[in-house]
């Protein structure tokens, strides 16, 4: 007899090799404990808190990552352009302007059901790029009769820019979650029209750092002003995320809630 929900774990931005680390060894546990049935990931910070490399997306599908979104540092490991327009399960922000590399959504069939991966930019206190509203409009309308559930990246700073969006968004799509300030939020909930959301799903990534990265560095460039160069902290990582629950009969999201596992690595 068929399930009848169908679940979906949501991760976090992988920051650096703790992060890498912790997602390869942990993932397989972390969807038994959550009977996971698809897995979407933001690596938007792997390759040392600036970007992706092919490598490290290689490893993240092979752990078991159905779909990688991004963000603004996509474009920081020039390595990745090829990568992005062969490989479409891997995600850019789809408002960047057309013809720069890669997809900003995808349609992947896992256990019988298609499921739709839109990654989004916000543009407060970022770059002046398309606008993510209009853009994912235009991208639902094509994606009507393409897909049974739908999931939302956006990696954005401004939390109103986040919840405006969810709210536009609310009955259309399955969830919309916040990527981008390596922070986990505490508002995971079920919207009014239906769709689960959060502001920010939070980091996996290191524990003793100023949101992934050295505090004794961050502690420097915020005390003298200089512009320091971030490293990424290589210590035992956390990982913070949101686990979905869609039921089959109607693809309606009935569970939408935050977690934070700690990695043994």
């Amino acid at each position: 007899m068929p399930a009848k929900e169908f679940t979906v774990l949501i991760l976090g931005d992988i920051i650096g090799r703790s992060g890498v680390r912790a997602v390869v060894s942990g993932l397989s546990s972390l969807s038994r404990k959550y009977n996971a049935d698809f897995v979407l990931a933001n690596g938007e910070n792997a390759a040392d808190g600036f970007g992706i490399t092919p490598e490290i997306a290689t490893q993240l599908f092979g752990c078991g990552v159905h779909v990688i979104t991004t963000g603004n540092h996509i474009w920081q490991q020039r390595e990745i352009y090829d990568y992005l327009d062969q490989q479409e399960t891997i995600l850019r922000p789809a408002n960047y302007p057309g013809g720069n590399p890669g997809h900003g959504h995808c349609v992947v069939e896992v256990r019988g059901v298609r499921v739709a991966v839109l990654n989004l930019q916000g543009r407060r206190r970022l770059y002046p790029i398309d606008c993510p509203f209009r853009k994912a409009r235009e991208i639902l309308r094509k994606l009507e009769s393409q897909a049974d559930v739908v999931l939302v990246d956006v990696h954005a700073e401004a939390t109103d820019e986040k919840e405006a969006l969810a709210f536009y968004l609310d009955g259309s799509v399955n969830v919309v979650v916040g990527t981008h300030t390596h922070i986990q939020t505490a508002d995971d909930r079920i919207l009014p029209g239906g769709t689960g959301y959060m502001t920010d799903l939070g980091a996996c990534g290191p524990a003793d750092s100023v949101i992934g990265f050295d505090p004794v560095i961050s502690v420097e460039r915020a005390r003298s002003q200089l512009p320091l160069r971030n490293e990424v902290s290589d210590n035992k990582s956390v990982m913070h995320g949101a686990v979905v629950t869609i039921q089959r009969d109607g693809w309606k999201t009935d569970g939408f809630r935050r977690f934070r596992e700690e990695s043994l690595v």
